[in-house]
């Protein structure tokens, strides 16, 4: 039984597997969200971009900026580069994974800090077209902050 699982699932990917990057391409795309910090009252609006490569139609590479958020005159920035592993679903959506490296600054004009650590997220994404995507993710940037955020996606 467990086998025709397994058979059924692999079949189940490779009929949606078109649904995924083409290897060797090249992508980019905006985001906005919402990043929320632990023991601190109130969101804040993030926005940023990012450019990635599929090395393989269900692996890529990507590496990007987001402004997390302002909180009174302090300014929290990230810059991250990260793999991506998708799970083709069908119909055009997708799941996938993050897994990454990430540096967060916090700058209020005067004074300056910052640190690095690892980046973690789970999405699902859906191809509108063969080259225009979005997505929805939950992020962990460091152990006390969380970001969700909805991005759009062009495959050059």
């Amino acid at each position: 039984m467990l086998k025709k699982i397994v058979a059924a699932a692999a079949l189940a990917m490779l009929a949606s597997s078109s649904f995924a990057g083409t290897p060797g391409t090249v992508y980019g795309g905006l985001d906005v969200g919402s990043t929320k910090i632990d023991n601190v009252s109130d969101s804040k609006g993030s926005f940023g971009g990012f450019v990635g490569y599929n090395f393989h139609q269900n692996f890529s590479v990507e590496a990007g900026y987001r402004r997390l958020g302002t909180w009174g005159d302090v300014d929290v920035d990230q810059t991250a580069v990260s793999v991506l592993g998708a799970l083709p679903l069908g119909q055009g959506f997708n799941v996938y994974g993050r897994l990454g490296y990430n540096h967060i600054q916090a700058d209020s004009g005067f004074a300056q800090s910052s640190d690095s650590g690892v980046l973690y997220g789970v999405g699902v994404g859906y191809n509108f077209s063969p080259r225009v995507a979005g997505r929805i993710e939950v992020q962990k940037p460091s152990s006390d902050s969380s970001n969700v955020g909805a991005s759009v996606v062009y495959q050059f």
